[in-house]
């Protein structure tokens, strides 16, 4: 049998695949807000060695999805008040300022993108059966307007935000125990994209980030951290 000629991994291909693979789980659900682990017990389960293992976990501790505390441990992070308020107010802000940012870049194809992103995310919700991929939809569907920025550190600010939001948007859907937002939810977001007024597109994306704090806040409720 011939076999091609196959690269080793090295640790920062590890650690990527250590860090996704735990992303995965702490925004699935499969691990708890709070819950305490311990590096022993994800080498093991996970079959990896410490060093690549210590990066991918400062790496999520960076983004925030987990919390290292000196000699206590280390934690997934609980879901609090101010975070969701933070969270949600950093978005408003960086999402407009895309706006504002590709407002002038915006051409019939890169309209057409954003009308077919809505329209496959709304399929998704539509058979109801993958939580996990409607959420990455609609992530995608934000995306858009940072992608046509053209500012790669308002890009990189998006990317490094875009975890907390799929944790907070998981948690969300799974408390109403549905796939995805609202069909309906993005259709005014996707028709003041292709309109002539800025100012109504910033003024319905604060609506509707307020919208959407609220409802999460309303939701979550008890569930919250202090």
């Amino acid at each position: 049998m011939n076999i091609p000629a196959l690269q080793p991994l090295d640790d920062m291909t590890v650690r990527h695949r250590i860090a996704q693979q735990l992303t995965t789980h702490i925004v699935a659900g499969n691990f708890q807000p709070g819950q305490k682990l311990t590096e022993q017990d994800l080498a093991n389960s996970l079959k990896v060695s410490r060093g690549p293992l210590r990066e991918a976990i400062r790496e999520l501790a960076e983004i925030g999805l987990l919390v290292s505390v000196p000699y206590k441990g280390l934690y997934v992070r609980s879901v609090t008040r101010r975070d969701l308020e933070e969270l949600y107010s950093l978005r408003t802000a960086l999402e407009s300022f895309a706006f504002e940012r590709c407002w002038s870049h915006r051409t019939p194809d890169s309209l057409a993108e954003l009308t077919l992103r809505n329209e496959t995310l709304i399929r998704t919700i539509d058979a109801g059966s993958d939580t996990d991929l409607a959420i990455s939809q609609e992530l995608h569907l934000h995306a858009w307007c940072y992608e046509l920025s053209d500012h790669r550190l308002l890009q990189r600010s998006w990317e490094s935000m875009r975890p907390n939001l799929n944790l907070y948007f998981s948690l969300h859907q799974r408390a109403h125990d549905r796939c995805g937002p609202l069909r309906q939810s993005h259709d005014d977001y996707v028709r003041l994209a292709h309109g002539d007024s800025l100012e109504a597109m910033l003024e319905h994306l604060k609506d509707h980030m307020r919208q959407g704090l609220q409802t999460t806040l309303t939701t979550l409720g008890d569930n919250l951290s202090l």
